[in-house]
């Protein structure tokens, strides 16, 4: 497996961190401000899109999308150092059209699409002048279980008829999100992975409601986590993705690539971490020592780097399998990278909001938001408990398969 990055990646690199230290971060404060006024999408956001677009830094994570078709066409091996430079300021993919729950709705729409759908949602998505959801999680069943979703999508002439409720829907009380893909059943007397179908629901449609933007460990995410009520809602027939049945699949194809984009995210912000951790470390005196030179705070600082190392070779083995193999071929490496990250993401946090002390849990740092974010990912796009099932159960086929193999290095004695 080779890691090196190709000039082409490594230039994009540096455009990406340039545009970064020289636009997104100076906009930190305004960003902060605005959100504090209550606004859901910042004035400062449409000039950073405007700008990343116009110096080519826009729709970087699709590998099957060419830029005759608004895309890139970097691989996900490419696209890994460019999601983790993005990361370090959790809003900033937005600025680059990067942004769950965008991207994981345009790759749906790119495979699986009609070409009406891809005309009327793909299109305006690509160009970022609208904004989606996707609305899968439900409050009555252990969503993490796709088979349990109960929402109905019932037929009913050349309509659909939707009746659910969905909760902590990213994005969707987004003032620019203009439809979700839902999923749903259309069969409940179906094999039990051929019941789900997705449809997309423009918002302006009668009986859907936004009840409220929840927040999350106390903190309002702009675009919100909402819960969502669909009572008789009609779309037309030619609303569904692909064909019926075909939802549990679509739901896997689409959560692969999304759950990877987030642990390269959440490297980035490990990393920030990590350095706020170091500069706070060479600053700070007790009892006659900077802090660093303290055993137990030099044993944090050089266990994130290394934990942070680990954790990044197996990204990028991830994104090369992916990249070879689909993320069917990559299911056990998902599943670990999904397991692994988010829990170093909030370890590294930890220890740096410890070294920060008092002003470590204010809003004066970014580590409480970090943190935060990082707890999120732990249940986000399914629970630990979930990927490590994953991994087990595939340990276990393999052993099936070997039993016995071991049996010649047991050292039990021979009995007559």
């Amino acid at each position: 497996m080779d890691f090196e990055f190709s000039p082409r990646v490594q230039q994009l690199k540096r455009q990406l961190q340039d545009f970064m230290d020289n636009y997104v971060v100076p906009n930190l404060p305004l960003w902060r401000q605005e959100i504090g006024d209550g606004l859901q999408h910042p004035a400062c956001m449409e000039d950073l899109k405007a700008l990343a677009k116009s110096e080519g830094l826009w729709n970087l994570f699709l590998p099957a999308l060419e830029k005759e078709h608004g895309g890139q066409g970097l691989t996900n091996l490419d696209y890994a150092p460019l999601a983790e430079i993005m990361g370090r300021v959790h809003w900033a993919a937005e600025a680059f059209n990067c942004s769950a729950p965008d991207s994981g709705n345009i790759e749906l729409l790119h495979m699986f699409g009609s070409e009406e759908q891809r005309e009327r949602w793909l299109a305006p998505l690509l160009d970022g002048s609208i904004r989606s959801c996707f609305a899968m999680s439900e409050p009555d069943v252990a969503s993490s279980d796709a088979t349990n979703i109960q929402l109905s999508i019932r037929r009913e002439g050349d309509e659909y008829v939707i009746n659910g409720r969905k909760w902590f829907i990213s994005g969707a009380a987004h003032p620019l999100c203009r439809f979700a893909i839902v999923m749903g059943v259309t069969n409940p007397d179906a094999e039990v992975h051929r019941r789900q179908s997705m449809v997309i629901v423009p918002f302006d449609t009668p009986g859907l409601k936004v009840v409220r933007n929840i927040p999350v460990m106390s903190h309002h995410f702009p675009g919100g986590h909402c819960e969502m009520v669909f009572r008789d809602v009609r779309v037309p027939r030619s609303n569904l993705i692909h064909e019926e049945g075909a939802g549990f699949a679509m739901a896997q194809a689409r959560l692969g690539p999304g759950r990877i984009h987030h642990c390269m995210r959440s490297l980035g912000q490990a990393e920030l971490a990590l350095e706020l951790m170091c500069e706070r470390a060479a600053d700070r005196r007790t009892f006659g020592r900077y802090l660093h030179q303290h055993a137990n705070v030099a044993e944090w600082i050089a266990l994130s780097r290394m934990e942070i190392e680990q954790a990044r070779l197996l990204v990028l083995k991830t994104a090369w399998m992916i990249d070879r193999y689909g993320a069917k071929g990559a299911a056990r490496e998902i599943a670990m990278i999904k397991a692994i990250v988010p829990r170093l993401h909030t370890t590294i946090c930890d220890r740096a909001m410890q070294v920060f002390g008092a002003m470590g849990l204010s809003p004066d740092t970014p580590l409480a938001e970090l943190w935060t974010w990082g707890r999120v990912l732990r249940i986000a796009d399914g629970p630990d408990e979930v990927h490590l099932r994953t991994v087990a159960r595939q340990e276990m086929e393999a052993a099936a398969e070997r039993r016995g193999a071991t049996l010649p290095y047991l050292n039990t004695p021979d009995f007559v």
